[in-house]
């Protein structure tokens, strides 16, 4: 069992719930967990078929620290350990000590326990364990304990990716992923690369009024020479804070991707930016699907009538089965008050997908052709359009709302919480 960080602590301060932390996706890693209750064993279960944990090699079973260490007298330990335990002081102390006799050094442990007493984790961090975790927890805390135990031995941060997804082809999803990735980087002063995934037909260089000569095709087929530095040579800058990873757009090669060629690249990616927005092709197969459930936000943009409505309640319904402990797709309606059609209400299109309506964009085609013509975002062409200002709300409730993963609940993030607010009030 190894140390994976400490806390140099003023006072003894109560252990309070309510500190929150997020979840980025774990590496590729083993995990074994053995709880005590069935509460913390179904966080567990759903926290290893969260998509966070999609690329380890996690198991969850009953039994507590016994199981464990009967089970590591004969087998080799994982890389993290998580161990339930209803016992406090003395007792999970000395169960700890019979568990060091069989556990490897490189391990590392978490311990979910149901004491809130700051004296047991002073001595759980002395005999070397690495985050202790307070009941009841939610999946999402149980993964982001295991992040802060890579994000401590020195990984990289890595960035938010936002998927940006049209129900239906021709209702504008490229106009609003470019939009609102313009909006996060000159509104919001994030640091944004927008990523055109729609190889053959991509017009993210034509609306950004670029013609790189490298892009993301370039990355995705470089094989065994994908790095950090040909993703920084390949990423064009378009502003001091907006890069562009551009589709070829053209034909003279098919484009048969999967997902194992994709996936490295948004990681790379992700390590070098803050914001990542995919630009995502109105198909669906294999690498969309798993692109898709792998993005942190995700953006469904459609027109208002019926066809976009059924194709949107699907991927909401797919969405909400496979990504339960997510933010909710975002909503954007485009092209709303086309003349001579008939459209669905926008609050009723968003309340028959039980979403909130994150922007509602009018059907302004005078605006967006001169835009488009001319190589510039709406801001650019009118500052004050109202569409503008849809795009600008949007990069704002990405960019500045997080929700709360359930049961956050650990004792580190709360000494730290409270250190924090002494340090203010002083």
């Amino acid at each position: 069992m190894t140390l994976a960080h400490d806390y140099e602590e003023h006072g003894e301060p109560r252990l309070d719930a309510g500190s929150q932390q997020s979840a980025t996706l774990l590496p590729r890693i083993s995990i074994q967990a053995f709880c005590e209750t069935r509460d913390v064993m179904e966080a567990l279960e759903e926290a290893r078929a969260d998509r966070r944990a999609s690329r380890t090699q996690m198991s969850v079973q009953m039994g507590g620290v016994a199981a464990a260490i009967d089970l590591y007298r004969e087998s080799p330990t994982p890389d993290i350990v998580v161990l339930e335990s209803m016992a406090g002081g003395q007792r999970l102390l000395d169960d700890l000590e019979r568990l060091a006799d069989v556990c490897d050094a490189e391990t590392q442990v978490i311990i979910i326990g149901h004491a809130n007493d700051v004296m047991l984790y002073r001595q759980l961090l002395a005999r070397g364990v690495s985050e202790y975790l307070v009941a009841p927890v939610g999946p999402v805390d149980a993964i982001a304990a295991m992040c802060r135990l890579y994000a401590q031995e020195g990984e990289q941060h890595t960035g938010r990716s936002i998927a940006v997804i049209g129900a239906k082809g021709g209702v504008g999803a490229s106009t609003v992923a470019h939009n609102f990735g313009w909006a996060m980087s000159q509104d919001m002063l994030k640091n944004v690369a927008i990523a055109d995934l729609d190889l053959p037909f991509g017009t993210a260089g034509l609306d950004f009024n670029q013609d790189p000569s490298q892009g993301i095709a370039d990355a995705i087929f470089a094989g065994d020479r994908l790095d950090e530095s040909l993703i920084d040579k390949l990423l064009w800058k378009c502003t001091d804070r907006l890069s562009l990873f551009a589709a070829p757009a053209t034909l003279d090669r098919d484009y048969d991707l999967e997902f194992e060629a994709v996936e490295p690249v948004i990681d790379l990616v992700r390590s070098l930016v803050p914001h990542i927005i995919l630009d995502m092709p109105h198909q669906w197969n294999a690498w969309m699907r798993q692109t898709l459930m792998a993005a942190d936000d995700i953006i469904i943009v459609a027109a208002p009538d019926l066809g976009n409505l059924r194709n949107a309640k699907n991927l909401v319904d797919l969405l909400t089965t496979h990504r339960r402990n997510d933010r909710q797709p975002f909503l954007v309606l485009n092209q709303v008050g086309v003349p001579k059609r008939p459209e669905i209400a926008p609050r009723e299109f968003a309340d028959a997908l039980n979403l909130e309506l994150a922007a509602e964009i009018a059907f302004e085609p005078q605006l967006f052709g001169t835009a488009a013509n001319n190589g510039q975002m709406i801001s650019e062409a009118q500052t004050s359009a109202k569409a503008a200002e849809a795009f600008r709300d949007l990069a704002r409730a990405i960019a500045g709302q997080s929700e709360a993963p359930r049961g956050a609940n650990t004792l580190i993030a709360q000494l730290m919480s409270r250190l924090k607010m002494m340090k203010d009030k002083k």
